[in-house]
């Protein structure tokens, strides 16, 4: 039995304004509010993460205030000189989507997911089987109640489950070395070494998860089923990924409508291992912060044709690098023949291109490198219209958002301090 916390209901607006630390600063905040006729059905205070002379207000008020909250807004920045943020899941007028801005919030949304979990659509493959409705009940179960921080809970998997597990873990074994990438086909024996990658055995996600987590800082979060595309990229902007624990129906191993565990541990986790692909992943990530819905669906299509489905050079062969292809027997084999339509990686225009979801993908787009093709999302991410720019601070594993000139000196002394080490280092090797 589970309960789904509702997370910024309808019918609230919130915003976040900061004020500097004094005696009656937050007295002359309220009165606005009091002036306007605005009742707060939330206020909670936290101290700035960007100035320590700073204190943080987060308030929600009720959507029949927004009218009088636009003014109030306008009178904190004129009146008081208070920073403000307004947050809004449903985009309107100039308000800048709700983002997480620490990794303890990705347990706000973690739970919203759009389809599947336990509930199954009558297509599914297992949706008139009640032995694998029930499990599939007890992995949705485990990701209600799995919060950042809590060692993610060890599964018994049946020996059903073993045995479809153990058929697409042994075809695809035998297709990677002449189609997977480099970067793939490295990582994959470590994982067997130190993970339990076995035809016999379904790895743990706690497992998977430390073994990133070393690797390039990257860690799982179980998930009952698929979350919004908005949600999914915040989460790789905290080098957190969303992953299913469930495993596909037995009737049709080869066959999987949704993301299952073997789509995650086999696509995705060998990558998140490589620190190029990791930090491309968390660039993806990174510029969906705050932006707008429409930007939202071309980031989500550009992850798509990258980290799901692309293509990458090495030397003179075309490789698979995206997950929905290493971790489908078929289209891993199709997608290297002369079938399909192959485009070079170019961000403006892979993020337009329209895509089919349950078949082979007619086109594909391939990269110069992970080098490359992190340059050209970078470049795209700062095309994204927002009032700000955003940057992770593994220290604290946050967002810091940029938009003061202290944070630009924090950043900039950060840099310093970087360079000064390479420059040390070069010194000594030569």
């Amino acid at each position: 039995m589970y309960l789904e916390e509702k997370v910024n209901k309808s019918g609230v607006l919130s915003c976040i304004f900061s004020l500097k630390e004094e005696v009656g600063a937050l007295a002359k905040a309220l009165k606005l509010f009091e002036e306007k006729g605005i009742n707060l059905t939330h206020i909670e205070s936290r101290p700035s993460r960007t100035n320590k002379q700073e204190y943080e207000f987060f308030i929600s008020v009720d959507t029949a205030c927004s009218r009088a909250l636009d003014d109030v807004i306008n009178s904190l920045r004129t009146q008081i000189a208070g920073q403000v943020h307004e947050l809004s899941r449903n985009k309107k007028k100039d308000t800048v989507p709700w983002f997480p801005t620490t990794i303890q919030d990705l347990d706000r949304f973690a739970n919203q997911i759009l389809s599947y979990g336990s509930e199954l659509d009558a297509d599914h493959p297992g949706f008139t089987d009640p032995v694998y409705r029930a499990r599939r009940k007890e992995f949705a179960d485990i990701a209600y109640n799995y919060r950042h921080g809590q060692p993610i809970p060890c599964v018994e998997y049946t020996e059903a489950e073993k045995a479809t597990w153990g058929t697409v873990f042994k075809e695809l074994k035998e297709l990677y070395p002449t189609h997977a990438c480099h970067e793939h086909n490295r990582v994959f024996p470590l994982l067997e070494e130190y993970c339990g990658y076995r035809e016999d055995n379904i790895p743990q996600l706690e497992d998977v998860s430390r073994y990133l987590q070393s690797c390039t800082g990257f860690r799982l979060r179980p998930v009952a089923g698929l979350l919004s595309s908005r949600d999914f990229l915040a989460g790789l902007a905290f080098r957190v990924f969303h992953s299913t624990q469930y495993i596909r129906h037995g009737s049709n191993p080869m066959y999987t409508p949704e993301p299952d565990i073997c789509h995650e541990l086999l696509g995705h986790v060998p990558l998140f291992a490589d620190p190029s692909f990791a930090q491309f992943s968390q660039e993806i990530g990174l510029a969906s912060l705050a932006a707008p819905d429409e930007y939202i669906e071309k980031l989500a299509t550009v992850y798509w044709f990258t980290v799901e489905f692309g293509l990458c050079k090495q030397g003179n062969e075309v490789k698979a690098y995206g997950a929905g292809l290493l971790s489908s027997f078929g289209e891993l084999q199709y997608c290297l023949t002369e079938k399909p339509k192959v485009l070079p990686f170019e961000p403006e225009k892979t993020s337009l291109q329209k895509y089919p979801i349950t078949e082979f993908q007619p086109i594909y787009f391939v990269a110069e490198s992970f080098e490359d093709g992190k340059e050209k999302v970078r470049k795209y991410a700062s095309t994204i219209p927002r009032p700000f720019s955003v940057r992770y601070n593994a220290y604290t594993q946050s967002i810091e958002v940029l938009d003061s000139m202290q944070q630009l000196r924090n950043l900039a002394n950060s840099i310093n301090s970087e360079v000064g080490t390479l420059c040390s280092a070069l010194r000594k090797m030569e």
